[in-house]
């Protein structure tokens, strides 16, 4: 059995907040440059699929994993 993987509530101000932000917010990469870099080139998930888009608006529930870090918007 494997351990889940360690995951943090981040509470964010808004009902939504866009991918990029999310990233750098939540402590995954240590700079906006290293957010847009990770998000381009497909290292970061939104809910277990790779995403893209630094302007995926994400809400509350979602889950961001990037580098096997997890994240869990919360309000």
């Amino acid at each position: 059995m494997t351990n889940p993987t360690p995951m943090d509530d981040v509470s964010v101000g808004d009902e939504v907040i866009r991918l990029g932000q999310f990233v750098k917010l939540a402590g995954l990469v240590d700079s906006g440059g290293d957010a847009k870099a990770a998000i381009v080139d497909g290292f970061v998930s939104v809910n277990g699929e790779v995403d893209r888009r630094r302007g995926r608006q994400l809400r509350h529930g979602d889950v961001v994993t990037v580098d096997g870090r997890s994240a869990r918007v919360r309000p």
